[in-house]
């Protein structure tokens, strides 16, 4: 991914192969955090929940500079309805394709 500034911060969304569960989290390495959580799917199903619902598709993201501009998005989207989400979702991927081998 390209710089914004000196830092990248990552609001996104994961969900599993069925598309029923919606996992928001925050990270500063989008690529390096979707592989934690692949292998904890397979390895550790219980230790997260994007590990124990197998949310590790990657269908929606926003990069920011400042990590509690991060945070705080993370928290808005969080405290959303599930429909607000796909909303979300529909306006930045609306095939809801799987990102993952988009990362740069």
């Amino acid at each position: 991914m390209k710089t914004i500034g000196a830092h990248n911060y990552f609001v996104y969304i994961t969900t599993n192969k069925n598309k029923t569960v919606l996992c928001t989290d925050v990270t500063n390495d989008l690529r390096a955090r979707l592989l934690q959580h692949l292998e904890a799917s397979q390895h550790f199903p219980s230790s997260s929940f994007a590990a124990n619902y197998n949310a590790v598709f990657l269908i929606y993201y926003e990069r920011f500079g400042e990590i509690n501009d991060a945070i705080e998005r993370e928290k808005e989207i969080k405290s959303w309805r599930r429909s607000k989400k796909e909303a979300l979702i529909n306006s930045f991927n609306p095939e809801w394709r799987l990102l993952n081998d988009e990362i740069e």
